[in-house]
C-alpha cells in the first residue's frame, strides 16, 4: 500500500487566537514580520477537557498538512537541474566555497550564473515579467539545494536572489522593480549587503553611516564591515541613518548603491581560513540618486527585517553539510593506511548520527520554504534553522577532522590532503556559524519571544 508521510501544520510554537479555527492556507493570525497573536496554541480552552483538547488538535491537523513527498512535476524539475549541472560543471568539480580569490574563479562563476539566467533558472520563483518563471518557493528551494549540494558557483545568489530581490519585490517601486530585477534574474548584476559596521553588529540599529539629502541625491558617508562578496558585487543593498534625531530604529533608510560610484573604497579582509570573502567598504561623499531609496525615507528598519527573514532559510548551508557528510561516509568506506575506518563501530555510529542531523536540518529548511510557498514570511522558523545549521556545521567539521586523523590538518593544495583539504577549511570556518548572519543568542531570543510567546528577559 502506498504510504504518505504527513505532518500536521498544528504547532505549539505557533500562537493563534484561543479557540479560533484557521482555514487551510491561512495566515494563522500573524502580525506583520513575526508579530504574535494572543493565546497559546498548545493549551485547551477554559472549561474544555483533555479529550476535547485532543479533538481540537486532530481537527486542526486535518485542516492543513505538509506533504513530505514532492509531486512528480517537482521531482522532474530536480532531475532536470541535475542533468544541467552534470553537463555544465567540469568533471570531478568540487567548487571552491565561493571565495573569489582570483579572476579565473570570478569569470567562471559569472559565466555559470549567466547560463542559469538564460534559462530563467537563477530566480525561477520570481514573476515572468522580472525574469523568473513564476515557480513556487519550493521549486526555488530545490534549485538552491541542488546548486549547493553540487558546490556550483553561487554567483552572489544569496545576496542577489535570496535577499535583495525578494526585499525589492516587497518594498520597491514599480520603476525600481522594472529597472533592477531583470538584471538580477539574468545573472548580469550581483549584489552585496551593507548592514554591519565596526560598532554595529547584533545591535544593527546603532549604525552610524549617514545619508544626507541634497536635492535629488543623498550623500553617503561612513563605513561597513564583513561585507561578503563586496569586492565582486555590482550593487549594494545599504542601510544608512537619514534622521539622527529619531529613535535609532526609526531614522534608518535603505538604498540601492552602485559599487562603482565615486567615493567607494573596498578593502578585503581574509577570513580565518586565509580566504577572501569579507570586505570593509568605505563611503566618502558618495552620491546616490533619490530614486534609489528603497521603501521610503526612515523606513529602512522595516526593509531590514524583511531582508533578514529572507536571509535565514539556510538551505545552502544545510545542503553543503549533507554533502560533506556523504563525502565522509564514502571516504570511511575506502581502505587507508591502518584499515577501513568504516569497520569501526564508533565511526559508523557517528556518521549515522550526522546523517540524521543533516536530514533534520533539511526538513526544517523545507518547512521554511513551505511557509513561503503559502505566502507567509518565515520568522522564528527560520531562526530555528539558523541555530541548527550553525551547530551542525561545527559538529560535521569536528567529526571530519577527527575521522581523517593526521590528514585532517592538511590544507587545500597539500600533496597528501584528503577530500581536497575541504574538511580543514570547513573546520576553520565553522566557528563563525553561530555568529554570522545573526548570532545564535539573537536567534534563540527570536524563538523564545515570537515562537514561544515568552517575555523579554
Amino acid at each position: 500500500m502506498r504510504r504518505s508521510l504527513l505532518v500536521s501544520n498544528f504547532d505549539p510554537l505557533r500562537p493563534r487566537q484561543r479557540g479560533s479555527r484557521v482555514a487551510a492556507g491561512g495566515n494563522r493570525g500573524r502580525k506583520g514580520n513575526g508579530g504574535r497573536g494572543a493565546g497559546n496554541a498548545g493549551a485547551a480552552r477554559p472549561g474544555v477537557g483533555y479529550t476535547a483538547g485532543l479533538q481540537e488538535r486532530a481537527a486542526h491537523a486535518q485542516e492543513e498538512t505538509m506533504e513530505f513527498r514532492l509531486p512528480p512535476e517537482t521531482e522532474a524539475w530536480r532531475q532536470e537541474l541535475r542533468a544541467f549541472l552534470k553537463a555544465e560543471l567540469p568533471p570531478e568539480f568540487e567548487g571552491d566555497d565561493d571565495f573569489f580569490d582570483n579572476e579565473e574563479q570570478i569569470a567562471f562563476a559569472r559565466e555559470f550564473t549567466k547560463k542559469l539566467g538564460a534559462r530563467r533558472w537563477f530566480a525561477p520563483a520570481w514573476p515572468e515579467k522580472y525574469g523568473g518563471m513564476g515557480k513556487t518557493a519550493i521549486e526555488q528551494f530545490i534549485l538552491n539545494e541542488e546548486l549547493a549540494y553540487h558546490r556550483a558557483p553561487s554567483g552572489g545568489r544569496l545576496f542577489t536572489i535570496g535577499i535583495t530581490g525578494p526585499t525589492m519585490l516587497v518594498h520597491g517601486t514599480e520603476e525600481q522593480k522594472a529597472r533592477y530585477l531583470p538584471k538580477m534574474a539574468s545573472g548580469e548584476e550581483w549584489y552585496c549587503q551593507g548592514f554591519s559596521e565596526p560598532g554595529s553588529g547584533s545591535d544593527l540599529a546603532s549604525m552610524q553611516t549617514r545619508a544626507v539629502r541634497d536635492g535629488d541625491e543623498y550623500v553617503i558617508n561612513g563605513q561597513k564591515i564583513w561585507t561578503s562578496n563586496g569586492h565582486v558585487a555590482d550593487r549594494m543593498l545599504l542601510l544608512a541613518r537619514t534622521d539622527p534625531d529619531q529613535p535609532k530604529h526609526k531614522g534608518i533608510s535603505a538604498f540601492i548603491v552602485d559599487m562603482k560610484s565615486p567615493g567607494i573604497t573596498v578593502q578585503g579582509i581574509d577570513n580565518i581560513a586565509y580566504r577572501h570573502d569579507f570586505n570593509q567598504v568605505f563611503f566618502e561623499d558618495v552620491r546616490v540618486p533619490a530614486r534609489d531609496l528603497l521603501g521610503g525615507e526612515n523606513n529602512g528598519w522595516y526593509v531590514a527585517t524583511t531582508t533578514l527573514d529572507f536571509e535565514r532559510s539556510n538551505i545552502a548551508a544545510i545542503s553543503g553539510a549533507r554533502r560533506t557528510v556523504h563525502d565522509l561516509i564514502r571516504w570511511a568506506k575506502e581502505r587507508h593506511p591502518g584499515g577501513r575506518p568504516w569497520d569501526k563501530p564508533e565511526v559508523r555510529l557517528k556518521l549515522a548520527d550526522l546523517a540524521i542531523k543533516a536530514e533534520v536540518g533539511r526538513l526544517v529548511a523545507f518547512r521554511t520554504a513551505w511557509l513561503q510557498a503559502k505566502g507567509e514570511v518565515p520568522n522564528y522558523e527560520a531562526s530555528i534553522g539558523k541555530v541548527w545549521m550553525a551547530m551542525l556545521g561545527i559538529e560535521v567539521a569536528n567529526a571530519g577532522v577527527n575521522l581523517l586523523g593526521p590528514y585532517g590538518a592538511l590544507q587545500p593544495g597539500s600533496k597528501w590532503a584528503q577530500l581536497r583539504g575541504r574538511v580543514l577549511t570547513s573546520y576553520l570556518l565553522s566557528v563563525s556559524g553561530p555568529i554570522g548572519g545573526g548570532t545564535s543568542e539573537i536567534q534563540k531570543n527570536i524563538i523564545a519571544q515570537r515562537g514561544l510567546g515568552l517575555p523579554r528577559g
